[in-house]
């Protein structure tokens, strides 16, 4: 039974007059909701919390995506300001990681401008504590489009797969919304209003009685929105999330609590919430938007490409015994393909004019 949290009983009620949710209007309240929602009231991450990401796992992580942000900077021809930006930045660890490193190159320190996009306050003040001593100045915005334009280098973690997705639901020949309701005792999945067949892909032709497609335009919008952007003012983006490469049904919707899958309809509120992304998707988005794409590759090939090998030597010479344990445990967790190597993948966006970047080197998206 679901429980009774402030958020459940506001959703219950919201059901009960309004009718049934989407989906992605439930996923948006459970993670979003202004005083109830997920990342609105916690810190999820590490092993107190719900799940752990990579830059919490290892500072490996965070410090090569600083030392491919400094080269990306020269290669866009050392603008003289740059804005570093981060969605979804967590407790701030990656960017403190990636600024620690890429002090190695003054001259691009004193470019930067870092720009945090963060809606959780809770999350802000964690991030605001870990960059108290940057070298360079520190801002936070609710989205992208309050980021100052100019030349400007994004990183995003695990950002695109909490973003709320669309389910249809194939029933008698047809595609229907997927929809959230209430049976009186729980939260349920319902059956919505049908989609407009021109509005259903080719590749869906053929599809089982059940199958489940999930699309999202809210990544559409800020894929969109972030290609446009690196279009206009130079720049590149490097994305990192868990999904997939090719487009067809199928669903991914998960909750995760306590470092456990539970059921995604339970707890709203209480429990991160998240779907694979579709980064064909992405890239078709971009592409359209005049990005140019570049991957996508799995997260292991670009760390060992990046040079994950030889930072865990660096990090080994002067590691104690439990220390150089940790170092190898952490790097194989990120690069090999049983862990996060393989189903973690990294696609990078840049203007169209700009080289191939770190790692992507011949991984042109067709």
């Amino acid at each position: 039974m679901t429980t009774k949290s402030s958020l459940s009983e506001k959703l219950r009620k919201q059901v009960e007059t309004e009718g049934s949710l989407s989906v992605e209007q439930w996923m948006a309240a459970c993670l979003a909701d202004p005083d109830d929602g997920y990342y609105m009231t916690r810190d999820p991450f590490g092993r107190s919390g719900d799940f752990i990401t990579a830059p919490e796992i290892s500072q490996m992580f965070g410090e090569l995506l600083g030392l491919w942000s400094a080269v990306m900077w020269q290669s866009m021809g050392a603008p003289a300001e740059v804005r570093l930006v981060e969605l979804g930045p967590g407790r701030g660890t990656l960017m403190a990681d990636a600024l620690r490193a890429a002090n190695s190159l003054p001259s691009f320190i004193d470019a930067v401008s870092v720009h945090m996009v963060e809606t959780s306050p809770v999350l802000k003040v964690s991030q605001q504590n870990k960059l108290a001593n940057a070298r360079c100045s520190v801002d936070w915005h609710d989205s992208l489009e309050t980021v100052p334009d100019g030349p400007m280098i994004v990183l995003a973690n695990e950002f695109l797969d909490a973003l709320p997705v669309q389910q249809w639901i194939f029933h008698n020949g047809q595609w229907f919304q997927r929809m959230v309701g209430h049976d009186g005792e729980a939260f349920v999945f319902a059956i919505g209003d049908p989609v407009d067949p021109e509005d259903v892909p080719y590749f869906l032709s053929g599809a089982a009685e059940g199958a489940i497609f999930e699309t999202s335009p809210v990544v559409s919008r800020v894929i969109e929105t972030l290609a446009r952007r690196l279009h206009t003012d130079i720049g590149a983006a490097l994305l990192i999330d868990y999904g997939h490469t090719k487009r067809g049904a199928g669903e991914t919707l998960q909750a995760l609590k306590g470092h456990q899958f539970a059921d995604p309809l339970q707890n709203p509120g209480e429990q991160d919430l998240t779907a694979h992304v579709d980064f064909a998707y992405v890239a078709e988005i971009a592409k359209r938007a005049g990005a140019g794409v570049w991957g996508p590759l799995p997260q292991g090939a670009l760390l060992e490409r990046m040079g994950i090998a030889a930072r865990a030597t660096r990090l080994l010479l002067n590691a104690s015994k439990q220390q150089a344990e940790d170092i190898a445990t952490a790097r194989h967790r990120l690069v090999d393909d049983g862990a996060m190597g393989r189903l973690f993948k990294a696609v990078a966006l840049t203007h169209p004019e700009l080289a191939a970047p770190p790692g992507f080197e011949g991984s042109l998206a067709d």
